[in-house]
């Protein structure tokens, strides 16, 4: 299973069916993103099919605006979350830059962490968040995690 960055929004034709009401997940086309999009041009591998490539949409930062409680918890004194983009939001639907911007901002003024860095704090925040969270708020990540646990015979 390959999972990647979508980079930016995933266009509605990858996406057949319903992605709103969150069906028809495992005929979404993410191989056909990636190879439409911009600076990626990627073919599918012989031999693979799409639901063996997953999307976090459009970063994977854009998980970590699903669970707010764990920013806040992680980053804690000085932490600004009213400079993260409305929590009503669909994650997904944030611009990549727009998560980064955001998260440097809201964690500009934290007292026991540096401001946000990828390479800094990603991966840590990463293994923190809530699954449960991100997997309501994202159906690309709750795509994944249905993939995942199949393959797993979960």
């Amino acid at each position: 299973m390959l999972l990647v960055d979508s980079e930016e929004a995933v266009a509605v034709a990858a996406q057949p069916g319903d992605a709103s009401k969150r069906q028809d997940r495992d005929k979404w086309l993410p191989w056909q993103h990636l190879k439409q999009r911009k600076g990626d041009g990627w073919d599918k591998p012989p031999d693979s099919s799409d639901t063996d490539c997953h999307l976090m949409v459009q970063c994977m930062e854009s998980w970590f605006l699903a669970d707010r409680d764990t920013l806040k918890d992680f980053f804690a004194q000085g932490f600004k979350e009213a400079r993260l983009p409305a929590a009503a939001n669909s994650p997904e639907a944030i611009a990549k830059q727009t998560v980064y911007d955001s998260l440097a901002s809201a964690t500009h003024e934290c007292k026991t962490k540096a401001q946000y860095g990828k390479g800094e704090h990603s991966f840590k925040l990463l293994a923190l968040i809530s699954s449960t969270k991100v997997t309501a708020m994202s159906p690309w990540a709750l795509r994944f995690v249905e993939q995942l646990k199949a393959r797993m015979g979960l």
